[in-house]
């Protein structure tokens, strides 16, 4: 019997999809520079059972299987391979539970994380992971890259809002790893190893996310810099002084025009680094007044707080638009997302700028300044050969930049296709043996995303 004939056994027709011009477009996410192969078929299940049934028929066919979310990621973790199996999980979009005394929410993976965050809004509560495509990305997605986003430096990112998790393996039983409790140290914690782990130890069918008390709205302020070094400076002092902002963002020169260009937002040529940062605190004209006067101190030529939640859209706007307006810039983009410890960031960023110079690209950058999360966003002509080489070596230039000034690869975005040797070099040889070891126990026949990671 066929792979076709096995999946219809046990999934309804609409389930299964096999028309070359529709599978063709689920095989591959937002990346460059990652290769996407011809799936065989795509699935598309709603129950648990059904995900079960499709686990179980790959594993007795060996057809490699390709789970996929909303497909935002920027890694090339959910491309197809040749002849695979693309496991869509965007029909189980079910909020199965809001608890706002145990403060969790139960979901199913296609959620989307804009959904979700209105609908815990409705009882009081927050979801703070907030990743830049939360309009589109689901929360599968976001626990299998391990997302972040803009408030992450005072909430941090996914991993630490997942609890517990429902995980089909890859032979199809059903594995119930974490808890729904405030605490819970029983055993090794399965949950962490399978956030961030893109697809390639088991398919999460269900999460129990923690949520928080929402928080009151935000002020904000824009500082401008002469310098990346004063702006990193001013960067550095609001963290040492233990500011807790709901986000301190900074855009470079490069980013600055490119929004400039598209929005016309009035920013002055002579601006090098723009930081924003807002406060959800009780008192945050007070937090901003602070934190301003930390910006002037650093060199900051104009400061400007806003007064009102309209005021405060209007400054953070710019930050908004920074991708769509870098990617006017060229036909193509490629979008890093290398972090380093705050106090190298202006490191980061000068070298980044070095690195355009040697390579005549734009690169603009822009970052979560206040967990050291940069993304620089190489700008390139996809139908130039000689370009696109180029915007190659620049993106490999930057992650070693990256791993020499003691960061990481990969902040949020994963690994996907795109960095595996990099991850090779980051984690160097025992660390790497040791992960492929663990990939063999969850996944021992290699079904799960293979060629995804190592």
């Amino acid at each position: 019997m066929d792979l076709i004939a096995r999946l219809r056994a046990g999934l309804p027709g609409e389930a299964i999809l096999t028309d070359p011009d529709i599978t063709g477009s689920y095989a591959n996410d937002m990346a460059s520079f990652c290769e996407a192969g011809t799936p065989a078929v795509v699935v598309l299940p709603r129950t648990v059972e059904q995900v079960q049934h499709i686990m179980r028929t790959a594993t007795e066919l060996r057809v490699p299987v390709v789970p996929q979310g909303a497909r935002t990621g920027l890694s090339g973790a959910a491309n197809a391979s040749d002849g695979c199996l693309v496991l869509s999980l965007v029909k189980m979009d079910r909020i199965i539970e809001i608890n706002p005394v145990d403060r969790i929410a139960v979901v199913e993976p296609g959620v989307i994380n804009a959904v979700l965050s209105r609908a815990v809004n409705e009882h009081g509560l927050y979801y703070p992971p907030d990743p830049s495509s939360w309009e589109q990305c689901s929360i599968g997605g976001n626990i299998g890259t391990a997302s972040g986003g803009l408030c992450c430096v005072k909430y941090g990112v996914t991993a630490e809002y997942v609890l517990g998790l429902d995980v089909v393996l890859a032979d199809g039983r059903l594995l119930t790893t974490g808890r729904r409790t405030a605490k819970g140290v029983a055993g090794y914690d399965l949950t962490r190893l399978f956030v961030g782990s893109e697809g390639s130890l088991g398919i999460v069918v269900r999460a129990v996310l923690a949520l928080k008390p929402e928080p009151p709205g935000q002020l904000a302020l824009a500082a401008e810099f002469p310098s990346t070094a004063a702006a990193c400076e001013a960067v550095c002092e609001i963290m040492a002084r233990g500011h807790a902002p709901a986000l301190l963002e900074l855009m470079d020169r490069t980013s600055i025009r490119a929004v400039n260009a598209m929005a016309q937002m009035g920013l002055p040529d002579s601006t090098e680094a723009l930081l924003l940062a807002a406060f959800d605190t009780p008192e945050p004209a007070a937090d901003l007044a602070a934190v301003g006067a930390l910006c002037t101190a650093a060199g900051a030529t104009e400061v400007v707080p806003a007064e009102t939640a309209a005021e405060s859209d209007l400054l953070l706007q710019a930050r908004r638009l920074t991708l769509t307006a870098l990617e006017k810039v060229k036909s193509a983009t490629m979008i890093d997302d290398v972090c380093v410890p705050r106090s190298r960031l202006a490191e980061m960023l000068d070298g980044t700028a070095a690195i355009a110079e040697k390579y005549g690209l734009t690169i603009g950058v822009c970052a979560h300044a206040g967990d050291g999360n940069t993304h620089p966003t190489v700008c390139f002509d996809a139908a130039d050969p000689d370009e696109s080489r180029r915007a190659r070596a620049s993106f490999d230039d930057i992650m070693a930049l990256g791993l020499q000034l003691g960061g990481t690869i990969t902040g949020e975005h994963g690994v996907g296709v795109l960095k595996k040797e990099w991850l090779a070099r980051e984690l160097g040889p025992v660390g790497l043996e040791l992960q492929r070891g663990i990939k063999d126990v969850f996944d021992p026949l290699g079904i799960l995303n293979p060629g995804k990671l190592f």
